[in-house]
């Protein structure tokens, strides 16, 4: 079988011996010394001041908008996982969503100004597959009306956009580490900011918002994470290199081998050094998009449909009108993605796809 992706596994070895000082020390949650160790080489990996490692790329939004004082409105992309569309309305705000890019697959942003109202308060956008948003834009825009950004770069690890890491943008950007992503900690996640007074905050409301033993700062959440999520994180950390190029070779032999297929790819933003932590193709129409996934089920292989439906469709939330996103979210496949992935699974993959368009 191959799945759309595989999580990536260190030596074992390596992971047993770092578990071993949980063992001695008897410290297995609350900001032991590996989660400590963690954030402190992401921080130096990624050449950032501030980020606190959280429980999941879910609590990490929830945290955000907690903590940016988001109650109301926020202008947001109906093309992402579901957990950006449900954080929002579990924390009792308002999705308002605008259509998306047709070349890019990210939030459009020459449609955000005709959408905010005066009960907006914030932008929420995610860098679709890693592919960063027009950040420059969306910022103009959000000072031009006093709204907060949160970026949801859940894709976007080792992604860099004018030579910085993506996640320096937005008022806090949050990430996923979870299991299917290129770098993972099992489960995981993490926020991000360059305010510290902010950054203080978020630390709080992931512990229950204590202020010590007996005191409370305010209302907080269980946002942590344990030492063996941390372990997992540290001995990866040492492979992102490794696997960052991997999928960049992999991404390429995809494009040359379909180079001729009648398939559509997102378009890149300018200044990018790009992950490649997903292969999203579009295909002409849906009914080619459906026989192509069956065929390749019928052969042991899973592609997803990133993203379908589309989050402007779900049932809790109000209706919108997002033609561009409807119709992305209908044509589109994630083709497998994963480091233990080979040169010849991947062709296997292409010649099928081939033998359908073809057809």
């Amino acid at each position: 079988m191959i799945p759309v992706t595989k999580p990536f596994l260190p030596p074992k070895e390596e992971y047993l011996d770092l578990i071993k000082g949980v063992w001695q020390n008897n410290w297995l949650t609350n900001n032991g010394p590996l989660v400590n160790n963690l954030e402190f080489r992401l921080k130096r990996y990624l050449n950032l001041k501030h980020l606190l490692f959280v429980s999941n790329g879910t609590i990490a939004i929830q945290i955000a908008l907690k903590s940016l004082g988001i109650t109301k409105e926020v202008i947001t992309t109906p093309f992402s996982y579901v957990a950006t569309t449900s954080s929002l309305v579990w924390e009792g705000c308002k999705p308002v969503f605008i259509d998306i890019d047709k070349d890019t697959f990210n939030i459009d942003p020459d449609k955000i100004e005709e959408a905010i109202s005066d009960d907006t308060e914030a932008i929420l956008a995610t860098h679709c597959f890693g592919n960063p948003c027009d950040v420059d834009k969306i910022r103009e825009i959000a000072e031009k009306h006093d709204l907060k950004v949160i970026y949801d770069a859940a894709h976007c690890f080792g992604t860099k956009y004018k030579g910085k890491s993506i996640f320096e943008w937005g008022d806090i950007s949050t990430a996923s580490f979870h299991a299917t992503k290129l770098y993972h900690t099992v489960e995981g996640g993490a926020v991000f900011t360059s305010d510290p007074a902010l950054l203080k905050q978020m630390a709080w409301r992931r512990n229950f918002g204590h202020k010590g033993m007996e005191d409370f700062y305010g209302v907080g959440i269980n946002g942590k994470n344990s030492e063996f999520h941390a372990a997992m994180g540290i001995v990866n950390l040492s492979y992102i290199d490794q696997l960052l190029e991997n999928r960049k070779k992999q991404s390429f032999a995809y494009d040359k081998m379909l180079s001729k297929a009648a398939v559509k790819k997102p378009r890149i933003a300018e200044h990018t050094a790009y992950n490649y932590s997903y292969y999203p193709v579009v295909f002409e129409n849906e009914q080619i998009t459906l026989r192509i996934m069956n065929s390749l089920e019928r052969k042991g292989i899973y592609p997803r449909r990133y993203f379908y439906p589309t989050l402007s469709s779900l049932n809790y939330v109000e209706h919108s009108e997002t033609p561009v996103a409807n119709d992305i979210s209908s044509r589109i496949l994630c083709l497998p993605m994963y480091h233990q992935l080979t040169d010849v699974e991947i062709e296997m993959i292409c010649r099928l796809i081939a033998m359908v368009l073809n057809n």
